[in-house]
């Protein structure tokens, strides 16, 4: 039986004028000695693009979407660190814009000024700005920041390390979760579709190999597209605890249990799974529609990432399963959102 309560869509991201986009590109060709000023664009032409948002939304029931940018677009390994800033801040404020005018409809996840090589200082102040001034109910989080390159022989570290502590201590202190979500790619070995999925892999390997949640047991992640490739390998990681641990190790399965996932994948096979080794008392859903998955199946007419009537067809998931992925784990999730 389909579904009929309220559904919220945890993961999608903003349309946009085109207007914001020219701003990046002129910062990119700039550097920023054009001037770094974070322009605005009046509420007529923003909420232009929310409108055709939520057309889509209703056209498949979506009450609530949560809207960040386009990741691809946050260019975190540019340099210098202001225009990564400017372009960032700009972003947040158009969404924080369709968020004003559609309370009902949107609420804002911040997107992140984080530059390959520095600290985090930046993305912590923005992450304040974009709480405390504008309602943010959360932040996205570019587990790598280089874009798949490196420089100096340095990688990012992944996401156990404590080079992010000061980003998990403001979270928690803020209340809100943080949504891991790759970015773009420069590594040519790659697209940035697959940049997602690898990147969404090694930073939920990195948090449960290491002491994140003994350090910050308040912290919430969400780990994008049903966690990467880990409920897949779920059997390689505990064979690997027991090879190198010996047989008392703690399951994998159990420090999985840390984590929250999206429903971003899109096939009936692939959400059973998710809730069969995650569990639907730790997934939520979420699109990215429009996004990456907005393709039309030849076959069916269909699109793919109109992923409510799979997730229904799904025949051992009883109402409460249901009630939890849409429309329940998110408030324990985001206790910043409210309706």
């Amino acid at each position: 039986m389909a579904y009929s309560g309220r559904v919220v869509d945890m993961h999608a991201h903003t349309v946009a004028p085109p207007e914001l986009y020219q701003l990046k590109a002129n910062l990119l060709s700039s550097r920023g000695y054009g001037g770094t000023s974070v322009p605005s664009y009046p509420d007529e032409r923003v909420d232009d693009f929310a409108k055709r948002n939520i057309a889509i939304m209703d056209s498949v029931g979506t009450d609530i979407q949560f809207l960040s940018p386009r990741p691809f677009q946050l260019m975190n390994s540019e340099k210098p660190a202001k225009i990564v800033d400017t372009w960032c801040q700009a972003n947040n404020n158009v969404i924080g814009q369709q968020v004003r005018l559609n309370p009902d409809r949107f609420r804002g996840v911040a997107g992140l000024p984080f530059v390959a090589g520095d600290d985090l200082s930046l993305a912590i102040e923005e992450l304040e700005r974009c709480v405390n001034e504008m309602g943010f109910i959360g932040c996205l989080i570019n587990p790598d920041p280089w874009e798949g390159t490196i420089a100096d022989g340095a990688y990012t570290p992944n996401m156990g390390d404590e080079y992010w502590y000061p980003l998990y201590e403001k979270m928690v202190e803020l209340g809100v979760p943080g949504h891991i979500h790759g970015a773009g790619c420069k590594n040519g070995r790659e697209s940035y579709s697959n940049h997602f999925i690898t990147e969404g892999s090694i930073a939920l390997l990195g948090l449960v190999n290491s002491n994140v949640f003994k350090d910050f047991p308040d912290l919430k992640i969400v780990v994008s597209h049903g966690g990467g490739s880990v409920p897949y390998q779920i059997g390689r990681w505990q064979a690997a605890r027991w090879m190198h641990y010996g047989p008392e190790a703690v399951r994998f399965e159990e420090d999985l249990n840390k984590l929250y996932f999206d429903t971003v994948l899109y096939t009936k096979e692939s959400l059973d799974l998710l809730f069969k080794v995650c569990g639907t008392d730790r997934c939520m859903f979420g699109t990215e529609k429009p996004g990456s998955g907005s393709g039309q199946d030849p076959q069916t007419g269909l699109w793919k990432d109109d992923t409510k009537p799979v997730i229904d067809s799904i025949e051992w998931l009883t109402e409460a399963d249901k009630k939890n992925i849409f429309d329940g784990n998110v408030y324990n999730v985001f206790p910043r959102f409210k309706v």
